[in-house]
């Protein structure tokens, strides 16, 4: 008798067959559902939506340099025929994070704790070796085998990437967890790469050591690093011993570290939240650069990015979203709405906001979850279209009306002086004239005792440590 293969098996053998390739770091053969070509095409679909998202810290002399300092590494890795390229993120959440392809960003947080380009070009090389090693390839593809679900003709066709949906993978791509095995090589791959181009690959450990002195270093949506990056054991020792053997494999007797250029390079940089991108004070959402505010609902959640306003009852069951339309005219936006989500109008009416030309419509909208009431405000000002969506439930939509009116009749242009003249919080770089422990250092310069231990983990020191004559520190510049 013929065994009786299962489905499991029989796409074992098929993945066998059809999806192995040769790992470019290693050399071993390996499960790849992701051609090079497939991964390329992921990032280019991937890296708008990054862009979208996060946003870009505007600061081109600051892209210029990591670039630079980045793709010198790209070219002699395992994979010098991709295309590297690399972003800073507007975001004050410490991460750093590659997508396939070829695409590195580096959040304007990492920025700020990292104080040499030594530390710098580490955690740059170790991001390039999550894509020369093809970690988020593996991810991908270890999770489409887990579900099982794709069927056997979609795993081997032409078209696989759009069976899978592979260009819908976007901004979830940055939420993939590497495993500590992932991290080890990526770590010896930064150690490799930064060495070859003839930095000191021992002052990657200080970024780790300050990694693992903060608590909690997450701070909005994005993930921070060790959440994406899972911390491997003896991580310091192994790196150490990495560098040495490096060093003199490459006869590198006098290895760069660079710390006064680069903190020359990041003075000034923005540091934790943008108050001109929109900040929250009492119950009210501040935008000083578009020059508009509108209260938020006691007890609801507010998430600032900057392609969208999310705000989120305490209950999770009903939010808003407030964003920039793209149209003309709030009549030409909200049909874009209605055509684009398939929304069914229950009533429509033009109005005035404050002052603002308006339309406001209600709608119904099948989702998975079921049909839901929505409540949309499409407003004009200063030549753009400020949209809120306000969504919950059908059966519990009388009940939000009044929250979701609240927030949308309230928009208004900003006129406080006060708060149009918000300025963020920046690093600022400053010389010590004399040998002092760090703790003496900061206090010359006017740190409050509050804000110590912070200023210790970004300088990457201890309070106790001495620190040289004409050393140079960074310290935090008050914006508000």
């Amino acid at each position: 008798m013929k065994p009786a293969y299962t489905l499991t098996a029989i796409m074992a053998m098929v993945l066998f067959l059809f999806s192995c390739a040769t790992n470019p770091v290693t050399g071993r053969t390996e499960l790849m559902l992701l051609s090079e070509q497939d991964e390329i095409a992921m990032g280019r679909s991937t890296d708008p939506q990054v862009v979208q998202t996060y946003g870009i810290y505007e600061n081109s002399n600051l892209g210029s340099y990591i670039g630079t300092l980045g793709r010198s590494m790209g070219t002699i890795s395992h994979r010098p025929q991709l295309t590297y390229e690399f972003k800073v993120m507007d975001s004050p959440v410490i991460n750093a994070f590659a997508v396939p392809g070829g695409y590195v960003y580096l959040t304007r947080g990492i920025l700020a704790y990292l104080n040499s380009e030594a530390e710098l070009a580490g955690v740059v090389g170790h991001e390039i070796g999550h894509i020369t090693a093809r970690h988020s390839a593996q991810q991908y593809s270890k999770a489409q085998v887990a579900q099982l679900g794709l069927g056997l003709g979609s795993l081997i066709s032409p078209t696989f990437a759009q069976v899978a949906g592979l260009a819908a993978q976007g901004v979830g791509m940055l939420f993939l967890k590497f495993s500590r095995d992932n991290e080890r090589e990526a770590d010896s791959l930064g150690v490799e790469y930064s060495s070859k181009v003839g930095y000191d690959a021992r002052e990657m450990t200080h970024f780790f050591n300050t990694l693992n002195s903060m608590e909690d270093s997450k701070q909005g949506s994005l993930p921070d690093f060790l959440s994406t990056h899972p911390n491997p054991e003896n991580r310091v020792g192994a790196i150490m011993a990495s560098a040495q053997q490096w060093q003199a494999k490459l006869s590198l007797t006098n290895p760069k570290i660079n710390r006064n250029t680069y903190l020359a390079k990041i003075d000034g940089i923005v540091f934790g939240e943008d108050p001109r991108q929109g900040f929250v004070e009492n119950s009210r959402f501040y935008h000083p650069a578009l020059k508009f505010m509108f209260p938020v609902p006691s007890g609801w959640k507010l998430e600032n990015l900057p392609a969208q306003v999310q705000i989120i009852s305490g209950d999770e069951q009903a939010a808003i979203l407030f964003n920039m339309g793209s149209e003309a005219t709030p009549g030409a936006e909200a049909r874009k709405f209605l055509k684009e989500s398939g929304a069914t109008v229950l009533s429509q009416k033009e109005t005035s906001v404050n002052g603002l030309k308006a339309l406001v419509l209600a709608s119904s909208l099948s989702s998975q979850s079921g049909v839901l009431g929505v409540l949309s405000y499409f407003i004009g000002k200063d030549s753009s279209i400020y949209v809120f969506h306000g969504f919950t439930a059908q059966d519990n939509f009388a009940a939000r009306q009044k929250d979701f009116q609240q927030t949308m009749n309230g928009f208004q242009t900003l006129r406080d002086a006060d708060k149009l003249a918000v300025q963020p919080d920046r690093i600022r770089v400053k010389t010590i004239s004399r040998r002092m422990t760090l703790r003496q250092a900061l206090k010359e310069l006017g740190t409050p005792e509050a804000d110590l231990k912070k200023l210790s983990q970004i300088n990457g020191k201890a309070l106790t440590d001495e620190v040289p004559a004409n050393s140079q520190l960074k310290v935090i510049a008050k914006g508000r």
